[in-house]
């Protein structure tokens, strides 16, 4: 499972193997980094190469990917919606399920609070993942928590690049 984060300065990338009723296990993590100087062409072709890297390297099976939603900054959530995009279709190139979740849905999952804050979510995950070190930005711990929520979550109906929607 790949959990991303997305974002055009930092955007989050976790794998976690696991199942439901299994303890999760950390795969990798990182962040992508973007200077905001760069032009958004530079910075979403970035973003696309890394993921592609981690796609290629970590093999998931499925990707779950933040669901953006409204926030004050009107230019915060277009950075970040693009890099929900192009991770949705990295993921997509290869006919791997999308599955997207808001960060209430995550952080309930993690922590048993949909209002928890990041400092919350990232001492769960480090906790369920039993790390010596709490993954640090806090992008990361975010992109692992998207991965142990698709992980332990009811699934929700998967987007495919071939089918659409399926449940």
């Amino acid at each position: 499972m790949l959990g991303v984060d997305p974002g055009l300065t930092r955007c989050g990338l976790g794998v976690v193997e696991g199942a439901p009723g299994r303890p999760p296990r950390l795969v990798a993590v990182g962040v992508i980094r973007t200077p905001a100087e760069d032009g958004i062409a530079a910075r979403l072709l970035t973003i696309e190469q890394e993921v592609e890297r981690w796609l290629t390297e970590h093999r998931p099976d499925t990707v779950a990917v933040e669901r953006v939603f409204s926030q004050h900054n009107v230019r915060t959530v277009m950075g970040t919606a693009q890099a929900g995009a192009v991770a949705i279709v990295c993921a997509a190139r290869r006919g791997l399920p999308v599955a997207l979740h808001t960060p209430s849905e995550v952080k309930a999952a993690v922590t048993g609070n949909g209002r928890a804050d990041k400092d919350q979510v990232t001492t769960m995950v480090s906790r369920l993942l039993r790390l010596p070190e709490r993954p640090r930005p806090a992008d990361a711990a975010d992109a692992l928590a998207l991965a142990i929520c698709h992980l332990w979550r009811t699934p929700m109906p998967l987007i495919t690049a071939t089918n659409g929607v399926s449940g």
